[in-house]
């Protein structure tokens, strides 16, 4: 590639990135969440004034805050570790801490349901690793994810009860909207996981020829075809790379995910016991409250909304009332919750994708000064 091309595809996928970090990307779904919250507050208020008043601020709470935000930076460091070990170590700690820090901010502009993929693809690319490896790092990374949420839900299923999916849900005939809406969130996770499985480690060629034919056609989904074509080939790509790696590799990466994923469900549950100081030494009502939050965030990771901004908020207190029965406090928890996991991400990666890209033109320039001393 020359290095006028160069430089027009990195100022395209330049512009891509500064696009995430457009002020109306990250204060919208800052405002419909805090929107959605005050009215939430506010119709709380008028229903129990006293919910709010009566919420001790006091040392327990404290210590379980706290423990929370250990288990987020705990979450964070797990994912840096799987990075690190998706990209063969070509990337220090400090560099994957900082781009977990763009991958979750990406996410949090984004749809729920479309992720930061996308973003972490270009952001991949200006680190100068080869295709393969880029490929592989954000499909690989989606696979094991889905092996995680597909994998325990059915044992959790079996070892709790219908109850880990709606409070007082004896029978999985029984399903209500959300409940419904629970088992085709997962069903729709298992069908894509499959595909991409199969497509990364079975057989990528026939995985392509099946995305063509699907996207093939004169309907709506002919619009995905390039997508889908170019899905197609980062399959082929991915599979080459990934089927040179030994079984620590796999292990390893996987143990990072659930890691990541178990700390993301515990610390919510730190953060109840925090409020519900009840709760705290029933171990069975944890791992209870453990399996519910992993069910919430299925129907959660399918949002519209950026981020899953104001509906996950929405929903929170229908799936935890059975353990948090007092509105208004489970509304302090989710803004808790949500500014842990969500609005820090927003704010640190604004603070964080400027400097990074800055750091990218220099090296960029400090390579092509050294082209052109070399007479390249």
């Amino acid at each position: 590639m020359s290095p006028e091309t160069e430089d027009k595809r990195f100022a395209q996928e330049k512009e891509e990135i500064l696009k995430s970090i457009n002020p109306v990307r990250i204060i919208a779904p800052i405002l419909l969440g805090l929107g959605v919250v005050g009215f939430l507050f506010y119709r709380a208020y008028l229903r129990n004034s006293d919910e709010i008043k009566n919420i001790a601020w006091d040392k327990h709470v404290l210590f379980w805050v706290i423990m929370a935000f250990v288990l987020l930076i705990i979450r964070h460091l797990a994912y840096a570790n799987r990075l690190r070990v998706l990209s063969d170590n070509d990337f220090s700690w400090r560099k994957c801490i900082e781009l977990i820090f763009i991958w979750e901010f990406s996410s949090a502009v984004s749809p729920t349901s479309v992720g930061g993929s996308a973003v972490a693809l270009v952001v991949l690319a200006q680190e100068k690793l080869t295709t393969a490896r880029t490929t592989t790092i954000v499909l690989y990374s989606a696979i094991l994810d889905t092996i995680f949420f597909v994998g325990t839900l059915p044992i959790l299923l079996f070892f709790l009860g219908p109850e880990i999916i709606r409070p007082e849900l004896t029978t999985l005939t029984s399903l209500d909207g959300w409940g419904i809406t629970f088992l085709g969130a997962y069903i729709l996770m298992l069908a894509y996981g499959s595909l991409f499985f199969y497509g990364l480690f079975i057989n990528p060629k026939i995985t392509r020829r099946l995305l063509r034919w699907v996207t093939g056609g004169k309907g709506w989904l002919s619009r995905f075809r390039p997508v889908a074509d170019q899905l197609g080939r980062d399959f082929i790509v991915s599979s080459r790379e990934i089927w040179r790696k030994k079984f620590a590799f796999h292990a390893e990466a996987f143990l990072s995910t659930a890691t990541a994923w178990s700390c993301r469900f515990l610390l919510l549950n730190f953060l109840i016991i925090a409020f519900v100081p009840a709760i705290s030494t029933e171990f069975w009502t944890q791992f209870a409250l453990y399996a519910r939050l992993e069910t919430m965030f299925v129907i959660i990771a399918f949002s519209p909304t950026p981020g899953a901004a104001g509906f996950a908020e929405i929903v929170f207190y229908g799936f935890l009332n059975d353990y948090v029965s007092a509105e208004s406090v489970a509304l302090v928890i989710a803004v808790i919750w949500r500014f842990l996991t969500y609005y820090l991400y927003l704010f640190m990666g604004a603070i964080i994708i400027p400097n990074w890209l800055q750091g990218i033109i220099k090296l960029r320039q400090q390579k092509r000064l050294e082209r052109e001393a070399s007479g390249e």
